[in-house]
C-alpha cells in the first residue's frame, strides 16, 4: 500500500542539541522563577528560544511547552497571535515601516514603496544575503515623529524615502547604526533575548537608552507650566431678542456649556522653545483685540 501525504507536519518536532538544550534550560528556568505562574513566562520563553532560531520554530514550542507544561497547541495559539514573534527564518534587521493612517499620510507609505524597489523585496520577505527583512506595520505610537521607521524594535524618526534608504544600506554593509532614540542597533537574535528579560550586556548600551522626544514631551511641559497652550480665539457670543433670550432657545448660552474657549487665561509664560515670545495665547487682558 503507497503512503499518502496529507502535508501533516511531522510530530513530535525534534529536540534541541544536548549542549543547546541545557543552556537553554538553564535561561528557561531563571525566567520562570520571576514569575509566581509558571505560565506567566511563556512570553520571554518565545522570545529566548526566538533569540536561538531566529524565528519561533517547531523545535521551539516544543521546548517552551514542556518546560511549561504546556500542550504545544497552547503555546502556538500564544506565538501566532502576536506579531513580535516571527513564524518564519528572516533577516538580521527586521526593519518596520509604519503604515498606519499618520506615517501614512507623512509619508510613511512613500517610505514602504521606495524601500520595496531599493531592497528588491516584498512585504514580510527577506534580502537574498540574509540581512533585512522589511514590512509594514501597525502603530508604532511615535505618532509626534511621523513618518516612524522601527529597526529591531528601535525608532528612527522624521524619516524620508532617502533617509530610509541610506539606512537599510548601512545596515546591509555592515555599518554602526544608531537610532533616533536608544543605544546601537544590535541583531534580531540579539534583541530578542534581550526582550527575554536578560540584559544588555553591550558596553555602553545601557547608559544609550533614550527617553521619551521633544515633543511626546509638550504636554507634559504645559501642565508643569513651563509653555503656554495655543489659544483658540473665541466664537462670537449668538445674538440675544429684547428680552435677553438667545434666539435658538435649544441652544445653551456659552456660560451653561462652558468649554477650553470660555475658560479664564492665564497670562502667558515664556516659551523655553521660542525665547522671543508666547508661541500664540495671549493673556485676559488683550483676549478680544483683533478678533
Amino acid at each position: 500500500m503507497t503512503d499518502v501525504s496529507l502535508g501533516i507536519p511531522e510530530m513530535p518536532a525534534p529536540d534541541y542539541p544536548a549542549d543547546v538544550r541545557a543552556r537553554l534550560e538553564s535561561d528557561a528556568k531563571e525566567v520562570i522563577a520571576r514569575y509566581p505562574g509558571s505560565r506567566s513566562a511563556l512570553l520571554p520563553l518565545l522570545h529566548l528560544v526566538q533569540s536561538e532560531d531566529g524565528h519561533v520554530t517547531r523545535t521551539g514550542i516544543r521546548f517552551c511547552a514542556e518546560m511549561l507544561n504546556l500542550t504545544t497547541a497552547e503555546v502556538t495559539a500564544v506565538s501566532t497571535f502576536y506579531t513580535m514573534y516571527r513564524r518564519k527564518p528572516s533577516g538580521d534587521y527586521q526593519v518596520g515601516v509604519c503604515t498606519n493612517t499618520l506615517c501614512a499620510v507623512m509619508g510613511g507609505d512613500a517610505i514602504f514603496d521606495e524601500l520595496k524597489q531599493h531592497l528588491g523585496v516584498g512585504n514580510d520577505e527577506t534580502t537574498a544575503d540574509g540581512k533585512v527583512t522589511l514590512e509594514h506595520i501597525e502603530c508604532n505610537a511615535a505618532c509626534d515623529f511621523a513618518p516612524v521607521v522601527m529597526v529591531n524594535w528601535e525608532f528612527f524618526d522624521n524619516q524620508t524615502p532617502e533617509s530610509a534608504k541610506a539606512l537599510v544600506d548601512d545596515l546591509i554593509a555592515g555599518r554602526e547604526v544608531r537610532p533616533t532614540r536608544g543605544a546601537p542597533i544590535c541583531t534580531y537574535k540579539e534583541t530578542a533575548r534581550i526582550l527575554a528579560g536578560f540584559p544588555d550586556q553591550r558596553e555602553g548600551a545601557v547608559e544609550a537608552s533614550g527617553g521619551a522626544g521633544h515633543a511626546s514631551l509638550a504636554g507634559l511641559r504645559l501642565h508643569r507650566g513651563e509653555a503656554p497652550a495655543h489659544t483658540v480665539p473665541q466664537q462670537a457670543e449668538p445674538h440675544r431678542t429684547e428680552s435677553g433670550a438667545f434666539d435658538t432657545p435649544t441652544s445653551p448660552s456659552p456660560a451653561a456649556h462652558p468649554s477650553s474657549h470660555d475658560a479664564p487665561q492665564q497670562s502667558a509664560v515664556s516659551d523655553p522653545d521660542n525665547p522671543a515670545g508666547p508661541a500664540g495665547g495671549a493673556t485676559e487682558s488683550t483676549r478680544g483685540e483683533g478678533e
